[in-house]
């Protein structure tokens, strides 16, 4: 029986979680090297076929030569990669049933948005009635059936990525490779073409892959992350999970903001553990399961959000309170983030939603406050 999935999902979809289920993309004990620089190290990851999967990190992480050993640009020094269950060792890159759509876009400027879209399907031979029912078919799927036949300098950044996306699809591969595709496009847009990707996909009922720096992007597009530093995967879960349970400092860190507190282990019973951490000189009562035993140091991570500000001190049990100081305050429209000084080395943040028209806030620079937070808001890193 699959596992609930923890958070919002957008679709009942989890066949990582069928034991049966065959992945549709594999890669094998994967390593890759250029000359004494391992990019990508003996990494093992399987994606399944309808699935939205995205390989994040920062820039160096591998998560691009990953994807371009996939497409076949590159060959991995060691192991395998398999796609649908064949061995894609010595294919090449036009013989694969991939496309890659790039961050440039690559767009040819002198031809207009229908030759463009065209171009793959010409080169592959294609009769000229199927070729113009494809275009046709892919200018409707973007929603630019009015801008066949403008040349790309006459689009905006969000068209011409849709060109470039269409271009990608005419030729039906059975993986889409996105290589940040988004990265040209402003905020807005942005977050609109997020949204246009997911529905595409769902719409194609095609596989996915994208390479992203970007955790919010990640998060919003994707069934699965990847999360990628120097060449390995640290964990691969959904988002919900990786936000929520993050299994390593370096993935609670990356993806979104948190808090991170050291200590110690001093008690544990079950799933209730306490741990003290030296920089507050105060105990913290924690619920999460962990391996970690008495004795042992290991980090608590608390999202902001999760954290409340208050003048008193809260008095229901099973909370943790700490009184500090406001130290600044960064006004983000929305919500507001308090950043409270509660030790000498030690500031925590705290996110509030801004949920009236207020502009003066009954809490401001300097207060003296309590922060606290449920016993059960924090997670436990023992790495």
């Amino acid at each position: 029986m699959a596992k609930k999935p923890l958070g919002p999902v957008r679709r009942a979809f989890s066949p990582w979680d069928d034991p049966s289920e065959q992945p549709f993309i594999e890669f094998r004990n994967i390593t890759k090297r250029f000359g004494n620089f391992v990019a990508v190290d003996n990494l093992s990851l399987k994606i399944y076929k309808r699935e939205f999967h995205a390989l994040l990190g920062g820039s160096g992480c591998g998560k691009t030569t990953l994807m371009r050993m996939l497409a076949g640009f590159e060959a991995p020094t060691e192991g395998q990669i398999f796609l649908e269950g064949q061995d894609l060792a010595g294919v090449p890159p036009y013989k694969r049933p991939v496309n890659m759509m790039f961050q440039s876009y690559a767009l040819f400027p002198h031809m207009n948005v229908e030759k463009n879209i065209a171009f793959g399907l010409e080169m592959d031979g294609l009769p000229a009635r199927e070729i113009k029912s494809r275009v046709h078919e892919m200018l409707s799927l973007v929603k630019l059936e009015g801008f066949a036949k403008r040349k790309p300098h006459q689009l905006s950044g969000g068209q011409r990525q849709r060109v470039a996306l269409a271009r990608s699809l005419a030729k039906r591969p059975k993986v889409l490779l996105l290589d940040e595709p988004l990265a040209a496009l402003d905020k807005k847009l942005r977050e609109e073409t997020q949204l246009e990707l997911i529905n595409l996909q769902e719409q194609l009922r095609m596989t996915f892959l994208i390479v992203t720096h970007d955790q919010e992007e990640a998060m919003t597009v994707a069934d699965r992350i990847s999360v990628m530093d120097k060449g390995r995967i640290l964990q691969n879960a959904t988002p919900g999970e990786i936000y929520e349970q993050p299994n390593s400092r370096f993935v609670a860190e990356f993806i979104g903001d948190i808090n991170v507190l050291d200590g110690q282990v001093t008690k544990k019973e079950n799933e209730d553990v306490q741990m003290f951490s030296s920089v507050l000189g105060d105990h913290l009562d924690v619920r999460y399961p962990t391996p970690a035993s008495v004795g042992d140091h290991a980090a608590l991570a608390i999202r902001p959000e999760k954290m409340r500000i208050s003048f008193d001190k809260p008095a229901h049990p099973g909370t943790n309170a700490i009184q500090g100081e406001v130290w600044d305050i960064a006004y983000m429209g929305d919500v507001s983030i308090y950043h409270i000084k509660v030790a000498e080395t030690e500031t925590l943040r705290a996110i509030v939603a801004n949920t009236t028209r207020l502009v003066e806030r009954p809490i401001t620079w300097e207060d003296q406050v309590w922060l606290s937070w449920d016993s059960d808001a924090g997670v436990i890193l023992t790495r």
